[in-house]
C-alpha cells in the first residue's frame, strides 16, 4: 500500500513542474489527478483551474471535460452556457463524446434553445465514430422520429451495433422492437435475448420484461420462480410495474410462498408511484379479493434517454509524457 502511495505521489510531482512550464498535456493529467484525488488530496476546484488552462490552449479532450464540469458544477458554479461553449469547442474538433454531449444539450434545452434536428446530427456525428452510447441515441432518435424521420430499418441497425457492443439501452430497445413487432417481425424469442442481456447489466426495464416473458410463457418455457427473481430484481430498484406483478404473485402463492403482507408491502410501492393496476389490485386485497389481482404485461416500450444515459464524458490516458 504505501509503495503504491509513493507511486501516485512521485507521478503528481512528475506532472506538477510541466504542468506550472505550460505544458497542456501536464496540465490536463494534473487536473485529473486533482479531480480523482490521485498521489494528492481531491481538489475540484484545482481541478477546474488546470483544466481550464490545457482547454484554453485547445486541447479537444481537455474542453470536453471542461464542458463537463460546468455541466455539473464540478469546482465552479454550474453554467449550461459555458458548458455549451466548450462542449462545442471540442465538438467542432471531431471529439466524440464532446459531439455527443452537444446532442444531449440540444435535446435537454440546456445551454442551447430544444432542437431535435440538431441534437440528432450530433448523435450521427459521434455515432460514426463508434461510440455506441451515440449509436443508441441515433437508434432511439429514428425509431421514434426525433430529430429525424422515422426509420425502423436504420434504427434497428444503430441500435444493434450499440447493443452489440453491450450498451444496455439499446438491448433494451431491441428486445422491444421484437417484442411489439416494431418495424421487425415479432419474435419474442429475439425479445427475451436482448431483454436477457439488458437485464444482466442491470435495465430495470428489460428485467421487467424478462419476468413478464417467463411470467407468461412467451417465447419461452412458462417460469414463474424466474420470473419472480427478475420481478424482485426490477422491484427493488423501483419500477412500479414489476413491483405490482411481484405483489400480484405474492397474493396468488405463484412461484412463491401466499403472502398477503407481502402482496400489500409491493401493491403500495407501486401505488405510490401512481401505478393503476397497483392500487385495485392493493384494494381487492384489503377486500379479499386477491385471486382476481392483474398483472402488467405491458412489456416496456420506450426508454426515456434524457433520464437513463447522462453526458458521455471521455477521459483519455495521458497522451504526452511531461517535457
Amino acid at each position: 500500500m504505501g509503495k503504491r502511495v509513493a507511486d501516485r505521489e512521485r507521478i503528481f510531482r512528475w506532472f506538477l513542474g510541466p504542468a506550472q512550464r505550460g505544458d497542456p498535456y501536464a496540465q490536463f493529467n494534473l487536473a485529473l489527478l486533482y479531480k480523482n484525488g490521485q498521489g494528492v488530496d481531491p481538489d475540484q476546484r484545482q481541478a477546474f483551474s488546470w483544466m481550464r488552462m490545457a482547454a484554453l490552449q485547445g486541447l479537444a479532450f481537455a474542453q470536453n471535460q471542461l464542458g463537463a464540469m460546468y455541466y455539473r458544477g464540478d469546482g465552479t458554479g454550474g453554467n449550461d452556457a459555458e458548458a455549451a461553449y466548450w462542449f462545442r469547442r471540442a465538438a467542432r474538433q471531431g471529439d466524440p463524446a464532446a459531439q455527443q454531449n452537444m446532442g444531449q444539450l440540444y435535446r435537454r434545452g440546456r445551454g442551447v434553445p430544444v432542437d431535435e434536428e440538431t441534437a440528432a446530427r450530433w448523435f450521427s456525428r459521434a455515432a460514426e465514430q463508434g461510440v455506441s452510447s451515440a449509436q443508441a441515441l441515433l437508434g432511439e432518435a429514428y425509431l421514434n422520429g426525433r430529430g429525424v424521420a422515422a426509420n425502423c430499418e436504420l434504427a434497428q441497425a444503430w441500435l444493434r451495433k450499440a447493443a452489440v457492443r453491450g450498451e444496455i439501452h439499446a438491448q433494451c430497445l431491441l428486445g422491444s422492437m421484437y417484442a411489439h413487432g416494431t418495424g421487425v417481425v415479432r419474435d419474442t424469442a429475439q425479445a427475451l435475448m436482448w431483454y436477457s442481456l439488458a437485464a444482466e447489466g442491470g435495465s430495470a426495464q428489460a428485467q421487467f420484461s424478462v419476468g413478464v416473458l417467463y411470467s407468461i410463457g412467451d417465447g419461452v418455457q412458462r417460469d414463474l420462480v424466474r420470473a419472480v427473481r427478475w420481478y424482485r430484481s426490477a422491484a427493488e430498484k423501483g419500477d412500479a410495474a414489476a413491483q405490482n406483478n411481484l405483489g400480484v404473485l405474492y397474493a396468488t402463492g405463484q412461484g412463491v410462498q401466499q403472502d398477503d403482507n407481502e402482496a400489500l408491502r409491493w401493491y403500495r410501492r407501486a401505488a405510490a408511484q401512481g401505478h393503476a393496476l397497483a392500487r385495485h389490485n392493493l384494494a381487492g386485497l384489503r377486500d379479499g379479493a386477491a385471486e382476481v389481482a392483474l398483472p402488467d404485461e405491458q412489456f416496456h416500450g420506450s426508454i426515456d434517454f434524457d433520464e437513463t444515459v447522462r453526458p458521455y464524458f471521455r477521459v483519455p490516458d495521458a497522451r504526452h509524457s511531461p517535457r
